[in-house]
């Protein structure tokens, strides 16, 4: 079983799938049980005024490369998101290569919600 601590918390991950997706509803206990989880939004900003899920910030893919700025904390709980699965996917992938431990998508993005 793999458990991670954050922050004096332990979380069990271990219902997580390994290739780093989770449903929506497997987000929303992640973030029930770990309150300082991020809901990421990799949509571009005109999309995220159109509509996002509450309680997310939007950084665009295309500027993840500032992400460190915004959220320090290589440990922290991200889970992203964008329209079908394909940005989100490419945005856990670049945020791993970046140090980012704890990464995860939502699986077929907001259309699957």
């Amino acid at each position: 079983m793999k458990i991670l601590a954050k922050l004096g918390k332990i979380v069990n991950i271990s219902l997580f799938r390994d290739d780093k997706c989770v449903s929506y509803m497997q987000a929303k206990e992640m973030i029930r049980e770990e309150a300082q989880t991020i809901l990421l939004d990799v949509r571009s900003k005109q999309e995220h005024e159109e509509y996002h899920l509450e309680g997310d910030i939007c950084i665009p893919l295309y500027e993840l490369g500032d992400i460190e700025k915004m959220i320090p904390n290589k440990n922290a709980i991200i889970i992203a998101y964008c329209q079908s699965g394909a940005r989100s996917k490419r945005a856990i992938n670049i945020l791993s290569k970046m140090g980012y431990a704890n990464v995860y998508q939502i699986k077929g993005g907001i259309d699957e919600i």
